[in-house]
């Protein structure tokens, strides 16, 4: 399984940007793909989850209202749409994905099976 994650950069903030995790290795039938975010010094966070069966989302607080998780199932692609960024939304974005985690989990990390090489976000003026 590949995830290869594309669309990170430089943005000010109040700015947007979009992030996409293309898979490649599987059918992503009952699986889910996510996001989360590691800043310098501090623990990976997570961000947002999609089910690929039914296209159910969670979100981190922090990102909720402004960061919207969609996926393309002919594509086998899955985004990020970032709006209204903040400096505190700095960090490497990870894409992530395996069989779909139950839902009490899907926030861990350590629930899925595979990972992107990470794409760098940085919020600044």
């Amino acid at each position: 399984v590949q995830l290869v994650e594309s669309g990170g950069g430089l943005v000010q903030p109040g700015g947007s940007l979009r992030l996409s995790c293309a898979a490649s290795g599987t059918t992503l039938t009952n699986w889910a793909m996510g996001w989360f975010r590691q800043a310098p010094g501090k623990e990976r966070e997570f961000v947002a989850v999609i089910r690929w069966n039914g296209g159910h989302t969670a979100y981190g607080d922090s990102v909720k209202d402004r960061f919207t998780i969609s996926r393309d199932s002919a594509k086998k692609t899955m985004y990020l749409q970032m709006n209204n960024l903040k400096p505190e939304d700095t960090a490497v974005y990870y894409c992530t994905s395996g069989p779909r985690p139950i839902t009490s989990n899907q926030r861990n990390p350590g629930a899925y099976a595979y990972w992107g090489q990470g794409t760098q976000v940085t919020v600044s003026s």
